[in-house]
């Protein structure tokens, strides 16, 4: 109940403090790499030619992967960077299993001066949408 008494007492405040956290999100959101549909990434890899970097484990990758994407588990990212150096130029699309490890994965690769997307749903929801995966 003090809580409600608090917050109607410092309204002003605690607008303050929503606008700041919803502006870091927002910030933070953007440091790691434009959101990407499922539509956006296709015509991306079909028309840009754009590579998706699949950070998911082993295990999963293994499962099912997007056709051509290459696989370094997000743990490893920053110890093989250097083996994505060539797609530099392109756009480089970052997909996990639901989202989770998109984010520091990407703002690890922009500040490497990638052109960083990330799948948004990752490949649960590519999965969701019954889009093809290769197998092995």
């Amino acid at each position: 109940m003090d809580f409600f008494v608090f917050i109607s007492q410092q309204w002003l405040l605690v607008s303050a403090l929503v606008v700041l956290l919803y502006a870091l999100a927002f910030s933070e959101r953007a440091r790691a790499g434009k959101p990407a549909s499922i539509h956006e990434v296709t015509r991306l890899i079909n028309v840009d030619g754009a590579k998706v970097l699949d950070v998911r484990d082993r295990s999963d990758y293994k499962a099912g992967h997007i056709v051509d994407s290459v696989h370094i588990p997000h743990g490893e990212v920053a110890d093989r960077i250097g083996e994505l150096a060539p797609l530099k130029d392109k756009p480089l699309i970052v997909a996990d299993k639901m989202g989770q490890h998109a984010g520091a994965v990407g703002r690890l690769l922009k500040k490497q001066g990638f052109q960083v997307r990330r799948l948004q749903g990752g490949v649960s929801e590519w999965t969701n949408q019954s889009l093809p995966l290769v197998k092995g």
